[in-house]
């Protein structure tokens, strides 16, 4: 009864997400959407206890709302601040890569991380080993990992947490 309960979930997320993509819809791209989230939650994945991850607490849908606009929000200032560094040779660029730590327990939570970080331009996610998080960054200004993980990780983690628990 629980996989059903976890796979029910992850059809509701997975068509959800699929309906706020292809918005205004036909009904093809519905019924394919639907189809998909479908097959992907019945198939007998290795992953699929990461579907026990999944929760759809009112709280956690309102963090997951705040949280898209604060991921917006920071792709939007690290694409200003990569275009001035393009245009403006003058700016600095010391790229390197960092290590970050992450209060994240839940692997999800954990991937839904790296993915942000990856999304916002002049930081590449490399590598993930348990809470550690190993980062391509355009330009290295934190000199030990607990700054660099301020500066990077802090602004997504607080509503991840919420999220994924």
């Amino acid at each position: 009864m629980k996989t059903f309960t976890y796979r029910l979930k992850a059809f509701l997320v997975l068509a959800g997400v699929w309906l706020i993509l292809i918005y205004p819809f036909s009904l093809q791209e519905l019924y394919t959407g639907l189809a998909i989230a479908l097959l992907l939650v019945l198939l007998p994945l290795p992953g699929n206890r990461v579907y026990a991850e999944i929760g759809l607490a009112p709280k956690r849908l309102i963090f997951t709302v705040v949280y898209i606009f604060v991921l917006i929000k920071e792709i939007f200032r690290a694409n200003i601040d990569v275009a001035f560094r393009v245009i403006k040779p003058v700016l600095p660029i010391k790229p390197g890569i960092v290590k970050v730590k992450t209060r994240l327990k839940s692997r999800l939570g954990r991937l839904a991380l790296a993915n942000s970080i990856t999304l916002t331009p002049g930081t590449i996610t490399v590598e993930i080993k348990g809470d550690e998080l190993f980062i391509h960054w355009i330009f290295v200004d934190a000199g030990d990992a607990d700054t660099a993980t301020q500066k990077i990780v802090s602004q997504f983690e607080k509503y991840l947490e919420v999220i994924f628990g």
